[in-house]
């Protein structure tokens, strides 16, 4: 993690603190504590998650005599640090109707006063090592952001109400004409070496070698990808992967997540017509290969896509509309070494059976991106905010 200045960090803090309960202000109490899938946490556990991170990491560790807001919480809010003792299982945090939203709250409001004194103590003294673990904190919690509004549109996905979170009608992406930019062959830089946060999992920067490509200016559009529903594209084998085949046949894929027929789909705004200019979202990297076959292409591999986008000539819509699957696995960059202690759990025990997407979506907190960010999923999920950019040889 790069260290950053800690100039502004209390306000700062405050404001991704405020941010969460925003994004949570519209929703029921019954909303937030429901869990709908086991890959899917309710909406106050996200909340107390982040609490607990700030608690355990910095003011348990860090501060003479403070005592934990309640005990259980150590157990019962804790993701998958395995350093820090025993976790609640996963699958199961729908079932806490205890604590109630009044004390996850509570709990927010005891964790922020505590850390508003520490904060002041840091901005004096300037320690680095904690500094650059309050900024973590903080991305962290912008992390759990994004997953409060994918997790809460897959809940009301299952409603059969399919009940809006946000009113109005969805924003709509400008429009980009389609075509392609080629790039020559490059011995190129890419991971995070500049001033400024970044997770582990950027580091440490190296060179690869590129040879020469093309990438499409724009991100696959709804009307492009319904081109390939309609000329049997789930039902042409020779388009997927094995193993995505395997999930169109046992889940029964005909579509993009969250379309309801030919005509509309389903967000956080509720059920609406589905524009044919916007970018497709809601796709698995199986659906994406496939479509990418079809369409006589191929995906970026995540070095292509960095390049590109830090590059002179970066292409159209790379950030803010959906995380773009690449043909990269999560593997670990040459010399990578997770830091010591709990936090070398964030990223690097991940490191197998994941494909890395770059970008952001349109549920990436404002600020939350850069060219060097790897994100990942399983190549079978499909509920975040994930669409496709094609790429081609030269």
């Amino acid at each position: 993690m790069i260290r950053s200045n800690p100039s502004g960090l209390g306000a700062r803090y405050q404001a991704v603190r405020r941010h969460s309960l925003a994004l949570a202000a519209s929703l029921s109490p019954e909303d937030q504590c429901v869990q709908s899938m086991p890959d899917a946490s309710p909406v106050k556990w996200h909340l107390a998650h982040t609490t607990w991170f700030f608690e355990t990491m910095l003011l348990s560790a860090h501060v003479a005599g403070y005592r934990r807001f309640d005990e259980q919480f150590a157990t019962l809010f804790n993701s998958y640090y395995e350093a820090l003792g025993p976790r609640y299982p996963r699958p199961h945090r729908g079932l806490l109707t205890r604590p109630d939203i009044r004390r996850v709250h509570a709990y927010r409001a005891a964790v922020d006063e505590a850390m508003a004194g520490f904060l002041a103590r840091l901005d004096a003294g300037e320690n680095a090592d904690l500094l650059a673990l309050v900024e973590l904190g903080m991305n962290h919690e912008q992390q759990h952001q994004e997953l409060m509004l994918t997790d809460i549109l897959h809940l009301m996905s299952c409603n059969p109400m399919l009940p809006a979170v946000r009113e109005g009608l969805p924003p709509k992406a400008q429009a980009v004409a389609g075509g392609w930019h080629d790039y020559d062959a490059v011995q190129a830089e890419v991971g995070h070496g500049a001033a400024g946060f970044c997770f582990d999992n950027e580091t440490p920067p190296h060179r690869v070698l590129l040879q020469p490509y093309s990438l499409a200016n724009r991100l696959v559009t709804n009307a492009e990808y319904q081109a390939f529903i309609d000329d049997r594209g789930y039902q042409t084998p020779s388009l997927w992967l094995s193993e995505g085949w395997a999930m169109v046949q046992s889940q029964g894929w005909q579509a993009p997540l969250y379309w309801l027929d030919d005509q509309r789909e389903f967000s956080l705004y509720g059920a609406h017509l589905r524009q044919a200019d916007q970018p497709v979202r809601h796709l698995s990297f199986h659906e994406s290969v496939a479509y990418a076959e079809w369409a006589q292409a191929r995906l970026p591999t995540e070095f292509e896509w960095e390049s590109a986008v830090a590059g002179a000539r970066p292409p159209e819509q790379a950030f803010g509309e959906v995380w773009q699957w690449t043909r990269s696995s999560y593997d670990p960059y040459p010399r990578f070494r997770a830091p010591a202690g709990a936090v070398g759990e964030y990223n690097g025990k991940f490191m197998v059976g994941q494909i890395v997407l770059r970008g952001s979506s349109l549920a990436t907190p404002p600020g939350h991106h850069r060219a060097t960010y790897r994100n990942f999923f399983a190549p079978a999920s499909r509920w975040q905010f994930m669409g496709l950019r094609l790429a081609r040889d030269l």
